[in-house]
């Protein structure tokens, strides 16, 4: 009996963590988006449905809806596709692509925090030194983060610099782990480049990527530091993102039952995403 127990024994304390921290937060996220409940009070006023009916009808939300939809297309696409392209680049020996690896992984260990920071001061609209840049070429300043119109871009440019690196490096250990008969069959048989990476190349890549768009994906419907010190979901709502949506309500509003049904319906959003993805592309990976 001990033998058959042993083993769950031995995963008993990461079970009753994950458990602990992630199952029961979930369930009571769900179980408080049926009550209006303002954190303070002791009593809960069970109100049903009725706060995921007043976020369908909320313009703001449904602004909020839009503006993660953006963002998260934006970033993933951008992200993946740059990364794709420089680590064919980079896959090659030698100090100068090894330095250009190291420094564009750089981001990636760096905190969220001291990124926005940083990146507030590069794109402030007197002192900053992107308006200074594109200053030297005879442009005017531009609103990176006070204008509605790019405020959500700059956010963009911010997450896609921050994820390349890791991207990259990931597809260069994808790219490395191709056996190097395949590339010598496709000299021997004379293919052009674009066939030889659209034909062989990319579905040998297909694992690779299908991870990176996953991690993407879910890294950027949770995207939360950059907007709390960057922008604060301005101007105008204009880069209000779901996670921040259920911050202000839930702890500057104290509206903790219309958060949680925010938080749930970001839930189903992304479990609905992740389900189709993989019913949808899974059988398209290739693994060798």
């Amino acid at each position: 009996m001990w033998e058959k127990l042993r083993p769950y024994g031995m995963v008993a304390p990461a079970i009753v963590i994950f458990s602990l921290f992630f199952i029961y937060p979930i369930f009571y996220m769900m179980y408080l988006s049926m009550f209006d409940w303002n954190f303070i009070s002791p009593t809960k006023t069970f109100v049903g449905l009725q706060n995921f009916k007043d976020l369908l009808a909320d313009a703001d939300f449904r602004k909020v809806l839009s503006n993660t939809t953006v963002y998260t297309v934006l970033t993933v696409t951008l992200t993946t596709g740059l990364a794709l392209l420089l680590a064919i680049w980079l896959n090659r020996k030698g100090m100068f692509h090894a330095f250009v690896q190291g420094a564009i992984f750089s981001p990636h260990i760096i905190s969220l925090v001291s990124i926005s920071l940083l990146w507030s001061w590069l794109m402030d609209p007197e002192y900053g030194l992107l308006n200074w840049v594109i200053g030297l070429f005879g442009f005017g300043p531009l609103q990176w983060l006070s204008h509605p119109g790019s405020s959500l871009v700059s956010l963009v440019i911010v997450a896609v610099w921050k994820g390349l690196g890791y991207n990259t490096l990931v597809f260069i250990a994808g790219l490395q782990s191709i056996p190097g008969d395949i590339h010598e069959a496709a000299a021997l048989d004379r293919s052009k480049p674009w066939t030889t990476f659209h034909r062989l190349i990319l579905p040998m890549l297909s694992p690779t990527i299908f991870f990176l768009v996953i991690i993407n994906l879910l890294s950027s419907f949770q995207v939360f530091e950059t907007i709390a010190i960057m922008t604060q979901g301005g101007p105008v709502n204009s880069t209000n993102t779901l996670v921040y949506y259920i911050y202000e309500n839930g702890f500057r509003f104290f509206k903790i039952g219309y958060a949680s049904a925010a938080g749930v319906i970001l839930l189903f959003i992304v479990g609905v995403l992740t389900l189709i993805y993989f019913k949808l592309l899974s059988n398209r990976v290739h693994y060798r």
